[in-house]
Parts: structure tokens; sequence; C-alpha cells
């Protein structure tokens, strides 16, 4: 897989997730946190295509 990102974005996500305390450099939860949000996010977009889709269908 071959994730494409932008230097921007690439510090924006960095600057939310980095902590100093962390033996790893990032925290882990905030991590999960946001990988949750912006997945919780796709599953909306997709329910509201397959809507779409099976509303044209019929």
């Amino acid at each position: 897989m071959d994730l494409q990102i932008n230097d921007e974005e690439y510090e924006e996500i960095l600057s939310q997730i980095e902590s100093e305390d962390s033996p790893v450099g990032i925290d882990a939860g905030k991590t999960h946190v946001l990988i949750l949000d912006k997945l919780l996010n796709i599953e909306r977009r997709l329910e509201a295509l397959e809507m779409q889709f099976f509303e044209e269908e019929e």
C-alpha cells in the first residue's frame, strides 16, 4: 500500500498526535481517537452512498 500525503497534511496530523511524554513520540490514545473518528466519517459517507444507490435502483 502506498500512502500519499503531502508535507502540510503530514505536519498537521503529526502536531495533533505527537507527545513528548510518550516513549514512541505519539499519544496513542489521541491517535486511536483520530482513527476512529475518520472511520466513523467513512462509515457515514458509505451509508449515504448506499442509500442513494438503492433509491436509484427502485
